[in-house]
Parts: structure tokens; sequence; C-alpha cells
């Protein structure tokens, strides 16, 4: 199955210290042993498309081989110490799992 996230980070975390340690965080999440891949990315520079939503900051893209593994990450200590430091930095997240 596939874990797709989306942030939005506050404005007041919208300098490159902040970044930096935010995409550290996400390099740190990709390590974790449950998942089959994972990596994380920011908006292509595309030209605008009505049909396209690029106001998000970064994606997060994951594949678990079951489930049961995908449910087990959201309960790994990583994965909760990344949401306990990094919580107050967005404005909204947004999840889509894909069977």
């Amino acid at each position: 199955m596939d874990h797709h996230v989306y942030f939005w980070l506050k404005e007041e975390r919208q300098n490159a210290a902040d970044r930096e340690t935010f995409e550290k965080a996400l390099d740190a999440l990709c390590e974790i042993p449950l998942m089959q891949a994972g990596r994380w990315a920011i908006p292509a520079a595309v030209p605008a498309r009505p049909v396209c939503d690029q106001s998000w900051d970064y994606a997060l893209d994951m594949q678990f081989a079951s489930v049961e593994e995908h449910n087990a990450y959201q309960d790994h200590p990583d994965h909760q110490a990344f949401i306990n430091a990094h919580k107050e930095w967005w404005c909204k997240v947004l999840v889509t799992d894909l069977a």
C-alpha cells in the first residue's frame, strides 16, 4: 500500500534553517525499516494548471508491503517522535492511503 502525506508549513517556518531541519526529519522517517520505499519532495516547477494543487510545501510518499506494516509504522517511536517534534510547524496536513 502507498501512504502519501502533504504538509503545509506555517509562515514562520518558511525559512532556510527550519526547512533544512524539517527535511532531515523527513529523511529520518524514510529510514524506518517497516517500509519498502520512501521519499519526500517539494512541488515540481511545472506550469500551473487548474487541476493541480501545488499549494503544499512538502510531500512524503511511502510504500508498505501490507496494511499491517503501515499500521505498525503509525505507532513506531520514530514516527511518533517526528509528529511530536514538528506538529506545531504545520498549519495543515493531508494524508491519502492507497491500497
